[in-house]
This record gives C-alpha cells, structure tokens and sequence, in this order.
C-alpha cells in the first residue's frame, strides 16, 4: 500500500471515530432529555423514543471500536485485513435495534389493550421536545451518511440509518402527542408501536445484509455479468469463466479463469492476467482485488491432463530413448505443452550451417520418432535456433 493510500485510510478512520463520538454525545443528551421531558410530559412515546436514543450509545460504542479494528491492515493473521469486523458490528447493531423494537412494541401493546387506564397523556412540553428532537436526528443523520459514503462503509451506512430511524420515530410521536391534544388518547401509543416497527425493519435489513457477507454471498448476478464483459473485450483473452467473488467489509475479492493461446509464453500469459486484474480493480470501485488463474484451454480437458507426466520424467524418458542417437547432446531446451488431453514436445537445437542437410534431417527424424514412440507424447516438434 502506498503512503498516499495509508493517509487516505487513516484519515477516513478518523472521520468514523469523529462521527461516531458526534453522535454518542448527541445520543446520550437526547436520550436522558427526553426521558425526563417525557416523563414530566407524560408521553410513553417520548420515554420509548428517549430509550432509543440512549440504546444507540450501544451501537456507537460498537461502531466506535469496530471502526477502530476494523480499518488495520492486513496481518499474518488476517492476510485478507480486519473489514469483516465491522460486519460482525453491523450485524450486532441489527440485532440490537430487534431486542430494542421487541421490548417497545410488548410495553405499548400492554398498555392498549390490558390496561387501557395506564396510558399516559401528553402535553405541549412533550410535543416541544418531540420537534427538538426530530430537527437534531436528521441532521445527524445526513452528517452520518456523507462520511458512510466517503468510507464505503456499511458499519456507518448503518448507523445513519439508525439515526434516521430515531428522528423519524420523533416525526411519529411527535403526530401521536397531536392526536392525544386532539382528543385521542391512544394515539401516544400507537405511536410507540409504530416506532418500534420501525425499528424493527431498521435491524432486520442490516441483520441480514451483514449474515449474507458473512456466509461469502457474491456479488450480483448484473455485478458479475459486467466483469465478465469487461474481461472478454481485454487483448488475448479468449473466454472467462468460474467467477466468484464475496463481500469483505465495503470492499469485494474476486477471483476467475481466463483462457488464452496455448502457446502464449509463461510471461506473456502473466502479463494477461495482470492486465485483466488492472483493468477489474480500476472500474469497479468495489472489487479491491482479483486473483486470475491463466488457463490455456477448456476445462474439459483437466482430468486427461492430469494423468500425463511432469518435466522431470518427460526429460528422464526423453534421455533413456535417445540413448546411443547422435545430436541428442545437442538438445538445448524442451518445451512441453499440454494440449487436448495430450503432450506435444518441442525440441530446440542449434542451428549448424557446416552439418551436411541430408545427414542433419536423418538426425532430427530420428529424435523425434523416439520421442512420439512414448506412448503420453502425441507429436514432437524441432526448431533450430540461430546463433
């Protein structure tokens, strides 16, 4: 990673901790003022809505550490980097808005339909601390997002959403306290149902979201059907397959098979690879890195190839059948190539100009029916080289 790459990371993990200690701090004065407001008010649904916001310290101080661990490079340990931690948050933060929606929805439901007498009315102190409350949340809320969306990071994504669950649970109890000033005095809780539904849906999206990564779910079908175009229209390559990819933190690993010309050089194909990996890597700002496996032919042929012989017999068997031919000593380089489910042999020899033609051809038919008499060796070739 270059140092401009590290400053980049570590002052966007800087703005993480400073939004994420922002919103504890308005948390924590939210929450205790409109407990006590709601209270004094007689508002269930502000009490509720003050609980929310002291349960969003919780998932500040998640975030705050997770943002902490979850931006370190990469280790001997973790050779992929720490991003999934702030998956294992994000999940914790959706689990927590559930608990938090559960014990909100069982409160109001007791009141409406158990104890009916229970319920509490409301005034216009409550209803002040209510719009207090909504103006100050989705303010956080949009201060939340544009560093979620400058860090790519779904931990932050999250918990702007939080806060713009809790400015719109203010919205709905603000309406409840109306309706109780109207004359409707259920409508406070009611409004606490609706909150904590919210919330609900709030927890579960991000609860979800977070598993899928966690269980490697890949990128979208539309995701990967875009790389793959892209990949078929670079030099050389002949055909992409065996695509995947899974999510790690705001970024995606991607790794894949290219086929190119059997005869492309161990270099030349490397070279390939390189540029399908640059060109993946430069237009898609999600995919951080891509793993390029260079095939040379189609896949069918795997098995059958895998029952041939490596380098160091091919040369041993190579030596026992030209034992006692002239020119064998002269053999300078084999080249194999694995093709078809079959082994062609290349044989590289100085070019002599002094040698007789005649005599020279009688050598080099010679090697190569030797080689071709191996039973794995479908042809042999031989190519001279100039000096």
């Amino acid at each position: 990673m270059s140092v401009a790459a590290d400053a980049d990371a570590a002052a966007l993990a800087a703005a993480k901790r400073r939004v994420t200690l922002v919103g504890g701090a308005i948390n924590l004065a939210l929450g205790a003022g409109k407990i006590g407001l709601g209270v004094v008010g007689h508002s269930q649904a502000l009490v509720v809505d003050g609980v929310h916001s002291l349960s969003d310290l919780l998932s500040d101080a998640l975030v705050l550490v997770a943002a902490s661990y979850g931006s370190q490079r990469a280790d001997h340990d973790h050779p992929y980097g720490h991003a999934r931690i702030e998956t294992v948050a994000t999940a914790g933060v959706g689990a927590v808005l559930l608990l938090v929606a559960a014990g909100f929805i069982y409160d109001a439901v007791q009141r409406l339909l158990l104890d009916p007498g229970a319920l509490w009315v409301p005034g216009w102190l409550a209803l002040a601390a209510a719009l207090g409350s909504l103006a100050v949340k989705e303010g956080l809320y949009h201060y939340t997002r544009r560093v979620a969306r400058q860090a790519r990071s779904d931990l932050i994504h999250a918990n702007a959403w939080h806060h713009r669950s809790d400015a719109l649970s203010s919205l709905v109890v603000l309406g409840g306290i109306t309706g109780v000033l109207l004359g409707l005095p259920w409508l406070d809780a009611v409004a606490a149902v609706v909150v904590a539904l919210m919330l609900a849906h709030a927890g579960l999206h991000f609860a979800w979201h977070s598993v899928r990564e966690l269980i490697d779910t890949g990128l979208e079908p539309r995701r990967v059907a875009e790389i793959e175009g892209m990949i078929e229209q670079i030099d050389d390559v002949r055909e992409v397959h065996g695509l995947r990819s899974r999510r790690m933190g705001p970024d995606a690993l991607v790794d894949l098979h290219i086929v190119v010309d059997p005869r492309l050089s161990v270099s030349e194909g490397h070279r390939v690879s390189e540029a399908v990996r640059r060109r993946v890597i430069g237009e898609i700002p999600e995919v951080s890195e891509v793993l390029v496996h260079v095939d040379h032919e189609d896949p069918r042929w795997d098995e059958a190839t895998a029952a041939l012989p490596l380098r160091r017999r091919i040369e041993a068997d190579l030596a026992a059948q030209w034992a006692g031919l002239e020119g064998a000593e002269r053999v300078e380089r084999v080249d194999c190539h694995y093709l078809a489910g079959g082994l062609e042999v290349e044989l590289h020899l100085p070019w002599a100009p002094e040698a007789d033609p005649e005599a020279e051809r009688a050598r080099i038919e010679a090697l190569a029916q030797a080689a071709e008499a191996l039973a794995y060796v479908a042809a042999c070739r031989v190519h001279f080289i100039g000096r």
